[in-house]
């Protein structure tokens, strides 16, 4: 009986792995660009013809290949990152599987042009379709060129699933922006089709390199964020909340240098944002994590842009205090300067990132270490919120019966009393809910409020979360509930409107209510915009001074919980500025 299972030829099976390798030109393009960053390049050159389904060609200045690295680099898994098993658990290079540079051979025509600094002549390999078609000698400086034409070419049908040259464009394009932003030490330039997209020069400050790829302006909306815990170090910049929006969005995120995605990070920075964006709202997040080797593990998938954490627990909650602290402080808040002062989150990487595990085995040589210029966020949290940074008034008065204006050293904050004391009654009430509950006031004469159907049953469902929130209230029979204590916030409070306001929102729901993290936020946060201060309501010198110093006690004082900002900034320098004075 003849046998059926047969082992499949090298070009097939090159070309069956190579599939889960290079998918399209932005896979070949990261490839090689990890590559290029591994061997220590300052400059990598990428040019495109008709979005890389025609021909890709990265060029870098890195330390280049000898001719027999350079026949070996084309055999699947010969690597200089890695040479045992245990290397895997603290690999810090962008590459270490050895796949990339046969993968891509197996699937298009290519040439390899390198040269190490010692070498007087530089080594040209051609392959076509996985074989090697000739080796020569070459003229060039130090450094390696791989040119890929072709892709696909002995795939017809693979080529066919690749997209328009705008589309493969923007995939490339994306790939490059997100290794610049882990490199910033690195000088990229992206040509297609002759023309140049995208120049970056070197740099050593991640702000600096947002402003250069979105602008000035979409940098200065961004704040520091600093943790560490755990011997987890999460360093980088997010957005201020009152410039976040709903839509697209940029999430970049980074571990020991790699760009990875991590969809439960990206909702434990989200939980940050809790109670300081509207619910739809979806800020940019460029976050830098450092971690002990052995903690993650990359040898996830092909693509390497998955990881595992050994605690992924303990990860998203650093993720989380990070920003949460960041929202806390004056940076976070929003601002009427034309000209904000962009924020400085630099980069420092070594001169010698590895090649080989005796240069991995320094760990401070070989990882790049995040840190905050003096003028950026703190590097531990604050256990309370921004009210010891934030100065005490010089000043306070009502303007439009609505805000409370106060001058500080920097210039002065604006404060709508409405949503300020949103935010304190908020907090006040959830630290109730972990204490013995919101103190309530007896009606010597108690209201009986009349409701529908469902707004009975739920006041019936909250009955006991209610009467810790302050408000005693059972049944009457029918559509009628009494009410009989009531919490006090302040004088002017309607115990009436506000319980009718709550459950009507309670019942029927609101974007307030639906962005609420559990039954507790939802009774704060509506009791909270249902029973604050009004505008209209008159304030006076010790009520305003009251409300500035119990807002700016709170851990979240720029932000109420509907997302919209409590105050704005007006420094003095921008006042001097409008005025001519500068």
């Amino acid at each position: 009986m003849a046998r059926r299972i047969q082992v499949l030829p090298d070009a097939v099976a090159n070309q069956i792995a190579a599939g889960e390798v290079v998918e399209r030109p932005a896979s070949v393009v990261k490839e090689l660009i990890e590559n290029a960053l591994d061997a220590r390049a300052t400059r990598v050159e990428v040019r495109l013809e008709r979005g890389g389904k025609r021909r890709i060609r990265i060029s870098d200045d890195g330390v280049g290949m000898g001719r027999e690295d350079a026949l070996l680099s084309l055999d699947r898994h010969a690597t200089s990152k890695i040479r045992a098993p245990d290397d895997l658990t603290r690999v810090r290079t962008l590459g270490f599987r050895g796949e990339a540079l046969p993968s891509i051979a197996a699937v298009s025509r290519l040439r390899i042009e390198t040269r190490e600094a010692d070498d007087e002549v530089g080594t040209a390999i051609r392959v076509r379709g996985g074989a090697i078609m000739g080796v020569e000698d070459c003229a060039r400086q130090r450094g390696t060129t791989v040119d890929v034409e072709r892709m696909f070419f002995n795939a017809p049908v693979r080529a066919r699933f690749l997209k328009s040259v705008s589309a493969e464009s923007r995939a490339v394009s994306e790939v490059v922006i997100t290794l610049a932003l882990a490199h910033p030490g690195v000088a990229f330039l992206l040509e297609s089709d002759g023309g140049s997209s995208l120049e970056l020069p070197a740099g050593r400050d991640v702000a600096g390199r947002i402003a250069e790829v979105w602008g000035d302006e979409a940098a200065s909306t961004l704040i520091p964020v600093s943790a560490d815990a755990g011997g987890v170090e999460v360093r980088g910049l997010v957005q201020r909340p009152d410039a976040a929006h709903s839509g697209s969005r940029r999430v970049h995120m980074f571990v020991n240098g790699r760009p990875f995605r991590d969809p439960s990070l990206v909702k434990a920075a989200d939980r940050g944002y809790r109670t300081t964006v509207p619910g739809k709202a979806r800020p940019w997040l460029f976050l830098y994590l450092d971690v002990p080797g052995g903690a993650v593990d990359v040898n996830v998938h092909p693509a390497k842009t998955e990881v595992r954490f050994q605690d992924p627990g303990a990860v998203e909650e650093v993720v989380e205090t990070a920003v949460r602290v960041a929202l806390g402080g004056e940076e976070s808040a929003a601002s009427l300067d034309a000209q904000l002062r962009t924020p400085r989150l630099a980069v420092r990487e070594t001169a010698d990132r590895p090649l080989n595990r005796e240069d991995d085995d320094d760990r401070d040589a070989s990882q790049m270490a995040l840190f905050l210029s003096s003028e950026g966020a703190p590097s531990e949290p604050e256990a309370k919120g921004s009210g010891e940074a934030t100065p005490r008034p010089t000043r306070l008065w009502q303007a439009l019966s609505m805000y409370v204006i106060a001058e500080t050293r920097e210039g002065l904050l604006i404060i709508d009393q409405h949503s300020a004391h949103e935010r304190v009654l908020f907090e006040r009430l959830m630290r109730a809910f972990e204490s013995e509950g919101e103190e309530s006031q007896r009606l010597l004469f108690p209201l009986t409020v009349r409701l529908t159907r469902q707004e009975v049953e739920q006041v019936e469902a909250l009955q006991g979360i209610l009467r810790r929130a302050g408000f005693d209230v059972e049944g009457f029979g029918g559509d009628t509930v009494i009410v009989r204590a009531v919490p006090n916030p302040h004088p002017w409070f309607d115990a009436e409107r506000c319980f009718r306001e709550m459950i009507d929102e309670l019942t029927h729901g609101s974007e307030l209510v639906r962005s609420a993290g559990n039954q507790h936020e939802r009774i704060a946060m509506t009791f909270a915009c249902k029973g604050a201060i009004k505008a209209g309501q008159k304030l006076g010198e010790e009520e305003m001074r009251e409300l500035f110093d119990r807002l700016f006690a709170t851990p979240l004082p720029f932000h109420d919980v509907h997302g919209r900002p409590t105050a704005i900034r007006l420094s003095a320098d921008e006042l001097e500025r409008r005025f001519g004075r500068h």
